[in-house]
């Protein structure tokens, strides 16, 4: 294919290097003339691994030339790869300026080109910057329209510097943010070749997956410091702790745990968070990432009594309050959190659960129930059904198999506030996910 590469920097020269290299037709654009210059002597403008090579052999081979000329390249080419730099503001905002340049410059240039041609944004964007900045923008200086007359994708990079042409050749995952479906396949055929999962999806989606990965990364790294501020503070070896920690792939590294929804309760981890932090101050460290989790959990419960309480309606029914589906345990069950602040308020509610039985609870849990929240055994009743013919709105608050039908079978004036996801894929008026 005949790609032109706008921006000449880090992700620019390491994607024009290995596309010219992968045989395609690429012409690189840069309004700085050294790097043009650079470039079409077959070197490098950038400091990476194996780049260098690349250039010179693409260059050679006439697979690669860098222009200034922007109506050249894209009157030339089928897609083209945005990968200027979007640097910070002093807000910590995005400075799309270099972006919204370069759309202007392809837009106008557009406007008499009659071939099909994608436009893909590579360089970081919040999500949003390609629906109101990218698109409007080519749109406004072409006089055509995204997705009919040309397409625009959003294609994330996951290059680490000191292995970017590894990690280009080797990606976690190709992501495909997509206006339209031509769009998406001819953006398809750059990475036919590449043994890695490629998703296609929505734009926005695509946007954020980047910035999810990037977050991702920086807080585990933080985690790993602040655990080990604690283990050099009690004389253990934080790099003993962090082996082991990384050898469980079932739990944590892994996808568990990583769903977006409602708070976490139980027995454990609220206990062992708050007895960690407590051993933090005691040895005065300041441990912000690991301080900063029960506060973030706290804010999950609000959120959910508000999207409740915004329904303004008085009769709440609960189903599922212990903490988590197939368990009896209500200890530090958020879901109690949010029925205790309803009682207080004044709202009627039902509760179901056929897993907290007051008959059949014994022990710890029978002996929460009757010390430290009797008030909630006296709401219990023993059918989903009671509940659903009672409720104005419906609180699913775990994840049990039998409240799956519940959003689709809601009577008229009833809504669901849905805090586990109950079922993919639900929308309307009636319904109300936490996180979705």
């Amino acid at each position: 294919m005949k790609i032109s590469i706008f921006g000449l920097g880090y992700v620019g020269a390491v994607s024009a290097g290995c596309l010219a290299t992968d045989g395609h037709q690429v012409f690189g654009l840069d309004p700085n003339e050294t790097k043009v210059d650079l470039i079409n002597k077959g070197r490098t403008p950038i400091i990476e691994k194996d780049i260098g090579e690349m250039i010179a052999s693409a260059v050679k081979n006439g697979k690669l030339r860098a222009t200034t000329d922007v109506r050249e390249a894209v009157m030339n080419s089928d897609i083209s790869l945005i990968c200027v730099g979007t640097p910070s503001q002093l807000n910590g905002n995005l400075d799309l300026s270099y972006v919204r340049r370069v759309c202007e410059e392809i837009g106008l240039v557009l406007k008499e080109k009659s071939a099909f041609h994608v436009v893909a944004g590579r360089s970081t964007m919040l999500p949003g910057s390609m629906r109101n900045v990218v698109i409007p923008t080519l749109e406004a200086c072409s006089g055509k329209k995204a997705g009919v007359d040309f397409g625009v994708c959003n294609n994330p990079e996951f290059l680490r510097e000191g292995t970017a042409v590894y990690d280009y050749y080797n990606p976690p995952k190709t992501v495909i943010g997509e206006s339209d479906q031509r769009a998406g396949d001819m953006l398809v055929e750059l990475y036919k070749n590449m043994d890695a999962p490629l998703i296609r999806t929505d734009i926005e989606t695509a946007e954020m997956v980047k910035y999810t990965d990037n977050t991702w990364h920086a807080l585990k790294v933080a985690f790993a410091n602040e655990i080990g501020n604690i283990c050099k503070a009690v004389g253990i070896d934080g790099h003993k702790v962090m082996e082991v920690f990384c050898q469980d792939t079932k739990l944590n590294l892994s996808s568990y745990y990583m769903k977006p929804g409602f708070a976490f309760g139980g027995s454990c981890l609220p206990k062992d968070v708050r007895a960690l932090n407590y051993k933090g101050k005691s040895l005065d460290l300041d441990l912000p990432v690991l301080n900063a989790i029960m506060s973030s959990n706290q804010l999950q419960i609000e959120k959910a009594i508000a999207m409740i309480v915004n329904k303004n309606k008085h009769k709440i029914g609960i189903l599922g309050f212990a903490f988590k589906a197939e368990t009896d345990d209500l200890r530090e069950s958020p879901i109690v959190n949010v029925i205790e602040y309803l009682i207080g308020k004044g709202y009627e509610l039902k509760l179901y659960d056929k897993n907290v039985n007051l008959a059949a609870l014994t022990g710890a849990n029978r002996d929460y129930i009757l010390n430290r929240i009797p008030h909630i055994s006296k709401l219990m009743v023993g059918d989903v059904r009671e509940v659903m013919d009672f409720a104005e709105t419906i609180v699913i608050g775990n994840g049990s198999e039998e409240f799956k039908p519940i959003p689709a079978n809601l009577k008229t004036g009833q809504v669901v506030v849905d805090l586990v996801r109950i079922v993919k894929d639900m929308s309307g008026e009636q319904y109300d996910g936490i996180c979705w």
